[in-house]
This record gives structure tokens, sequence and C-alpha cells, in this order.
């Protein structure tokens, strides 16, 4: 049996009470939980400081662990956000960061290590890390350019989460990524995804997107990518976003990729 212990971000059920979230997420078999603190989800950045302290007794009395919290950016580095995960007992804030159109990006590289570092002695002094995760599309999507921004940091503070789902939506390969971005990773994310056409195969130019879907089905070989982490020792916590298109049946889907994950973590 491995020792990993999985998480679950539990953004699709925003609508769930935190007494009913701690149950659907024990009912899975998960150990623990990325929570969102956004607006609109049971707790918000505004009443962080009274919310995310009752999400962990609430969540504890289910037997779920709250492992990390997924603010926005904007939110991450307020006093009050990190003051609150380190009372709570959150060990890592994840974010993405957006290299939005027109955006030159080596200064976009350089305004968030300016961000970071003003950071930096607060995260140290709390004992909190914050985890930059990779995203396709308009956002910093190779392990490269992730290891860029992280570099100049202790890993105690400022991270790498990696997503392979993401990186092998850009084309990187599971082997190239784990090398570049190994000594910064504190956190990885088993989710998959294809391209999907989102147009007619008579349209003039092809759009696609991204299609979410199960563990077994995407683009990122999870086999390999268990594979690389056990040989380097990777002994964190494992968070499965539980992200999907098509959520019909998001039930079936996270129990069958929690199972998989463990299937493979125990080979």
């Amino acid at each position: 049996m491995s020792a990993i212990r999985f998480t679950v971000f539990t953004k699709p059920w925003r609508d769930q009470t935190l007494s009913e979230l701690g149950e659907t997420v024990s009912s899975f078999g998960f150990w623990g939980v990325e929570l969102p603190v956004r607006p609109g989800f049971q707790v918000t950045p505004e009443a962080v400081g009274a919310s995310l302290p009752e999400a962990v007794r609430v969540l504890a009395d289910a037997g779920v662990v709250i492992d990390t919290v997924a603010p926005p950016l904007s939110e991450a580095l307020t006093d009050r956000m990190i003051e609150a995960c380190a009372a709570s007992g959150a060990r890592l804030m994840r974010v993405c960061v957006g290299m939005p159109r027109g955006v030159v990006y080596l200064e976009r590289i350089s305004d968030l290590q300016r961000q970071f570092e003003k950071a930096a002695p607060r995260l140290a002094a709390s004992g909190i890390a914050l985890g930059v995760q990779n995203h396709s599309q308009h956002d910093i999507s190779h392990a490269l350019g992730l290891r860029e921004l992280v570099r100049p940091f202790d890993p105690d503070q400022i991270c790498a989460v990696w997503d392979p789902a993401h990186t092998a939506l850009n084309g990187e390969i599971p082997e190239h990524a784990v090398d570049i971005i190994w000594p910064h990773l504190r956190l990885l994310n088993l989710k998959n995804a294809i391209w999907k056409q989102v147009n007619g195969p008579e349209a003039s130019v092809a759009r696609f997107a991204p299609y979410w879907t199960s563990g077994r089905s995407g683009l990122a070989p999870w086999p390999d990518v268990v594979e690389l982490v056990k040989q380097r020792g990777y002994d964190a916590p494992v968070c499965l976003p539980a992200e999907y298109t098509d959520e019909t049946d998001l039930i079936r889907l996270v129990r069958e990729d929690l199972a998989f994950a463990r299937s493979l973590f125990a080979l």
C-alpha cells in the first residue's frame, strides 16, 4: 500500500455546506482537500480569518484535512491570507499566474519575482509556502518557465506545483519536466486532458480547446509521471483537481481516478 496521501480540489462542490463537503470528500476516501478561498465558495478571501479555522474544524469532524488552499494571486500574498493559513495548518497556497496578451513575458516574470521577494519574509515567518502551478495557454505553461520564476527563492517559501496535464497540452514530455522542476517541487497535481476541435471541420481555420477527461484517457501518461516522481522519492501529498469538461458522471470519474492514482503509487 502506498504511503502517499491524496487530496482533492473541491471546486466542483462549491454549493455544498462545509459539513456536506466533508461527507462528500470522506466518502471518496481522500485524506484531505485543497480548498478554494475565492468569492462564491465556502471560504471567501474577505472572511478568511474567521471562515478558514471553521472550515478546518468542520472538515476534521469528517476526518478530512485542509492540506492546501487555492486563493486568487491578488489575495494570496496579503497578510490576512498568510495569517489565516498559518493559524489553520494549511501548508501551501496554490496559485496560477497569468501572462495576459500584450504583456512582455520577461517583464511579467520580473514583476512577479518582486512581489514574491517582498512576501518571502512573511511566508518564512508563518511557515506557509506559495506554490505556483504551471497552466496551459496564457499562463506560465512549461516547467522551464515555472523554474525560471521560482528559482531565486527558497522552496520552503516559493515553490512549484507541477501539473503534468498542462505541460502535456503544451507538448512537454514528463521526463524533461520533472528534471527541470524537481528541486522546487512541493505538490503534484494529477488530472488529464486532450485537445478537442471546437468548431466544425468545414471551418476555414480550426480552433481547439482542452477537453478535461479521466486520468487514463488524456495526453499526460500518469504511469510515467508517477514512476518518475517515485524514483526521486516524492513523498508530499498528491492533489486530484477533479476537473472534467463533462461533469454529468463526476462521482464515478473522481472515484476511478483516485483508484488509478493509488494503484500507480502502490506498484
